[in-house]
């Protein structure tokens, strides 16, 4: 074999040799993109999955904290309660002290008279206000205790003593006699 010869047959091998690598290295290449398309479309999913997660996570916990403000705001509203319940004792007592007067005037009755009505005006600035007893029975406010029978039917006939709400709330219904 000549020189050209020997020179053109390795150029053949190394020819060959560089298509053959070539090849593997297209095959390898396509293997690797194929691959990482799959592991894109994973993680992709994955993304999406955990952006869900904490989407809902963010709905939930803003869920809680507004639930925790209104049980915040209504224990802050009803924390009077037990306090009031006692104080409505004392104004019982200061409207029984009026009403035993009678139609005497005197300067003890007028005092009483003052007294009650700043302790019903603190009250009233706590929401704490009277349960209505002109518009008729109501179950849900009074508590019938007998029957008048001068009064009406579903009317209330005599109050012996007054009902009070605390914020809408019923603090202690109004005890009432109900016509037949």
């Amino acid at each position: 074999m000549t020189k050209e010869q020997k020179d053109l047959a390795q150029e053949n091998t190394e020819l060959d040799t560089e298509q053959a690598q070539g090849n593997e290295q297209n095959d390898v290449s396509s293997v690797n993109v194929e691959e990482l398309q799959a592991q894109l479309s994973k993680l992709e999913d994955s993304v999406k999955l955990e952006k869900a997660r904490a989407a809902n996570a963010m709905y939930e916990a803003e869920k809680v904290k507004e639930r925790l403000e209104r049980e915040a705001d209504t224990a802050k509203k009803f924390a009077l309660e037990k306090f009031a319940k006692s104080l409505l004792e004392s104004v019982d007592n200061l409207e029984r002290a009026i009403l035993a007067t009678g139609d005497v005037e005197s300067p003890l009755l007028e005092g009483v008279q003052l007294t009650l009505k700043s302790l019903l005006t603190a009250l009233e600035k706590q929401d704490i206000v009277a349960v209505d007893t002109a518009n008729g029975f109501n179950a849900d406010l009074h508590q019938a205790v007998g029957i008048a029978p001068d009064a009406k039917a579903g009317e209330i006939g005599n109050v012996l003593q007054k009902g009070y709400t605390l914020s809408g709330r019923l603090l202690r219904p109004a005890m009432v006699t109900v016509g037949q």
